[in-house]
């Protein structure tokens, strides 16, 4: 049973109005009455809503054209029809325009309250489903050693808690993998995970982006946003890089967190929101604060729970099943044929010190496949691959020349030559090896400047 469902009732009968509103109180809801669609459509536009339920025959404006004003606005909430003179036709257009339900007055308690139920369970599976298919293509937190190891454990720890959390971290080391995986094993793991990278966001943006804004608000602001913490209701709000939050925006951030109300922009009333917030940075908080660019009282609202993620170079042991799941994973997602690492090609992955962490990692690696012929990552696939080249030992040494796109050619180039002459320039063979149709492989050359005949007779 679907309980704590905040609902808005129209009609223009005060008892019931009374009666609804009843019913769903003792079921555990929260009702809010409205007798005209005009305040209906201002409080389905203002306010957050579980379902809508209305009336259609009312003084003034109906409750079909309600129906289809809410839909226009963008209103997600469900929408169920009610009427004491119903037809087929009535029910078929309401059905049209987007109605979850349409109910015939009288109204038994017991089937309201199915109706309205068998409408939350269907809204909450279209929530689910959409977050699954955003589930599909995440990353799992992979990794065994004694760091990861202590970083779930404190994961587990906190999640089943309303307690704010703080995710420190090097840029790439995965502080989304872990807020997502607080979400997951919370109590919120239905409701939505909502992220916003601060330091992606224009500061006059900003605003706008959090707690949203009306149409006409400001210049551009063609129709109404819902901003993230409406997004977020109920679920978790995830704010990376929170240490690059304009200050005027951190003074709007901490009244929220303290009312737990939010007002979008253009807006004139306060709108409440239910959202856990987690935030990253890879920033040094506390030097932000003494040197008065980050809040001090927003500082321990959000730096409640901490933790912390070590960079890939602390935590070599990582490295070779990472790569190993990516190859299988980058594989997967562009329908290429699975390739090996080599032992040699881990060891050089092992060796080098991934100053962008498990990011860089994860693009080496489609270089990697992109680049190597054959069933296995050679060595020098993984060189080439590299933004730079380095010795064993973590140690940076020159950078190859040349941009990104004449280094591949150089490489496929080096990779033609050595074939065609293991092959003894056999097109057939070498095409083969190389997993190439015959024809694409004579195109290859001719792209790449190699001249068959010109090697052919200097041998």
């Amino acid at each position: 049973m679907i309980a704590n469902a905040r609902i808005l009732i129209i009609d223009d009968d005060a008892n019931t109005l009374a009666s609804l509103s009843r019913a769903f109180r003792l079921a555990g809801h929260e009702s809010v009455v409205c007798d005209n669609a005009a305040r209906a459509l201002e409080l389905g536009k203002a306010e957050r809503f579980d379902l809508i339920l209305s009336d259609v025959v009312m003084p003034g404006k109906d409750g079909i054209a309600l129906l289809e004003d809410l839909k226009n606005a963008g209103v997600a909430a469900p929408v169920v029809m009610m009427s004491g003179q119903a037809s087929i036709e009535m029910a078929v257009r309401a059905t049209r325009l987007g109605a979850s339900d349409f109910l015939e007055k009288p109204i038994s308690t017991e089937k309201l309250l199915l109706t309205v139920e068998n409408a939350l369970r269907l809204a909450r599976l279209e929530t689910e489903n959409r977050d699954l298919k955003q589930r599909l293509g995440r990353r799992p937190i992979i990794g065994s050693g004694a760091a990861m190891r202590e970083v779930m454990a404190q994961v587990e720890r906190v999640a089943p808690s309303e307690t704010r959390v703080c995710i420190r971290g090097e840029t790439g080391t995965g502080k989304e993998l872990v807020a997502r995986a607080l979400h997951e094993k919370s109590a919120r793991r239905d409701g939505a995970f909502i992220s916003l990278n601060c330091a992606a966001v224009p500061a006059e943006l900003m605003e706008s982006e959090l707690f949203g804004h009306e149409k006409g608000s400001f210049t551009g602001a063609a129709a109404r946003h819902i901003g993230k913490f409406e997004q977020a209701h109920r679920g978790t709000l995830f704010l990376d890089e929170i240490g690059d939050m304009p200050a005027a925006m951190q003074a709007k951030l901490l009244r929220v967190l303290e009312e737990g109300e939010i007002e979008r922009v253009g807006g004139g009333r306060p709108i409440r929101v239910d959202a856990r917030l987690v935030v990253a940075t890879h920033r040094n908080l506390e030097e932000q604060v003494r040197q008065g660019t980050f809040r001090e009282d927003l500082y321990h609202r959000v730096v409640v729970f901490q933790i912390a993620l070590p960079p890939l170079r602390e935590r070599r042991e990582e490295v070779r099943p990472l790569a190993e799941h990516f190859t299988r994973q980058l594989a997967e997602q562009n329908g290429w044929k699975p390739k090996q690492i080599s032992p040699e090609a881990l060891a050089l992955l092992e060796s080098y010190a991934w100053p962008g962490n498990v990011r860089e990692l994860r693009n080496v690696i489609e270089r990697a496949l992109l680049l190597a012929p054959g069933d296995t990552v050679e060595q020098a696939a993984i060189e080439f691959a590299l933004p730079r080249a380095q010795p064993p030992g973590g140690e940076m040494g020159m950078a190859a020349a040349g941009t990104l796109l004449e280094r591949v050619e150089a490489f496929e180039r080096e990779t033609l030559l050595a074939e065609l002459k293991r092959h003894h320039h056999h097109m057939t063979n070498a095409a083969k090896a190389l997993g190439l149709e015959r024809s694409h492989l004579y195109k290859k050359c001719q792209q790449l400047g190699i001249d068959l005949r010109a090697i052919r007779q200097a041998e």
